[in-house]
């Protein structure tokens, strides 16, 4: 299983990332010890999540992700179905 996750920092940046082992990253995350994005925007917290059974599918949504913009990422976090529907 892998997973696309955002993550909200310390600052309220947002930081997208993929991953096999979702609760092993954000520890490391938060121990500054995955990113240095992250590691100077600590504490990080969880707040959307996706699966996929394939990493490459894992991969490109990451990338899908990363390119939209700080408004449509906070409509993904909440649920816009037009944001979601672009799933990979």
């Amino acid at each position: 299983m892998c997973y696309v996750y955002i993550l909200e920092c310390s600052d309220k940046t947002l930081y997208t990332g993929w991953t096999v082992d979702i609760n092993n990253r954000l520890k490391l995350h938060n121990e500054g010890k995955a990113s240095k994005y992250t590691r100077a925007r600590l504490p990080v917290k969880l707040v959307y999540l996706e699966k996929y059974n394939d990493k490459i599918k894992a991969q490109k949504r990451e990338w899908q992700i990363k390119q939209l913009t700080r408004k449509k990422k906070l409509q993904l976090i909440k649920g816009d179905p037009r944001i979601s529907d672009t799933k990979a």
